[in-house]
């Protein structure tokens, strides 16, 4: 049985569903009590858990072979969090823990991306077998700005319109989830889960443009303001300063090599959404 924290949000579920589908029984972690139809209908054993809350896991972790552990996203806790995490997983003998992290935590200019630097330490020295995926920025992402470009035309982009991303597919990245959780041989290692093509606004917009029949433009938009004090503005802010300075792009090799076949393109994925006007 696996155990997968954060099941209630896009990434837990969609590692639920690569695990389901190999067979494995699923614990799913949940933040707050409410029916959890996307869940129990794909056949996983829901249960309450709060992360950022004191409270014991023993139970939750209890006949668990493998936990994935998701922290909550721009969440100031992490670093110290999942490592008390890590000790509960060794306490209850959970037989492999991977560490859902992020592309490049050692850029600690960006504060989410620190706190997973410091906890993949953590983890290093935690006592339990260990893997660690690290995704690039999800092509999901921009779904948002999909149907926003649908209506405009407009692509805007906080992240300036020179450097890029490695998008990568969020069905990808849970079947890589699903690889390390499963499968043997694979303890220590820390693995990249990036897309296959390096992609700025520009051909973001292009590809949008191409999917809809007619011109998407990217607009550069600025974030207005001083520095933002609150924790997650903070670490989203300091996220799209590097990137349009930096950008986010990453090998898409290790990827290929966990999924058996190369990585969804952006593209690809945009097929997947719905054109108003378009007959399915």
């Amino acid at each position: 049985m696996i155990v997968v924290t954060g099941a209630g949000g896009q990434t837990g579920l969609a590692v639920v569903r690569a695990l389901r589908a190999r067979g494995e029984q699923v614990r799913a972690v949940v933040n707050r009590r409410g029916p959890r139809p996307e869940l129990t209908d794909l056949g996983a054993e829901v249960v309450v858990g709060e992360l950022t809350q004191p409270m014991p896991w023993s139970g939750l972790l209890s006949g668990a072979d493998a936990l994935y552990l998701i922290w909550p996203n721009f969440d100031p806790d992490e670093a110290e969090g999942a490592p008390a995490i890590f000790a509960e997983a060794r306490r209850a003998g959970v037989g492999r823990v991977v560490y859902h992290s992020v592309l490049r935590p050692q850029a600690r200019v960006m504060p989410h991306h620190a706190a997973k630097d410091l906890a993949q330490e953590a983890l290093d020295t935690s006592g339990v077998p260990w893997r660690v995926l690290q995704p690039c920025a999800y092509a999901q992402n921009f779904d948002a700005q999909f149907a926003e470009a649908v209506r405009t035309g407009v692509l805007r982009s906080y992240w300036g319109l020179t450097q890029a991303q490695s998008l990568v597919d969020l069905a990808d990245v849970a079947e890589a989830a699903a690889v390390l959780l499963t499968e043997d041989g694979l303890d220590g290692g820390t693995f990249e889960a990036a897309g296959p093509e390096p992609l700025t606004a520009p051909r973001i917009a292009e590809l949008m443009g191409e999917r809809l029949g007619r011109e998407v433009v990217a607009d550069d938009v600025i974030p207005a303001g001083e520095q933002p004090t609150a924790y997650a503005a903070r670490c989203r802010r300091t996220m799209f300063d590097h990137y349009r300075y930096h950008g986010f792009v990453g090998s898409p090799r290790v990827l290929t090599a966990l999924l058996g076949r190369p990585p969804r393109t952006f593209a690809e994925h945009l097929t997947t959404l719905d054109v108003p006007g378009e007959q399915g």
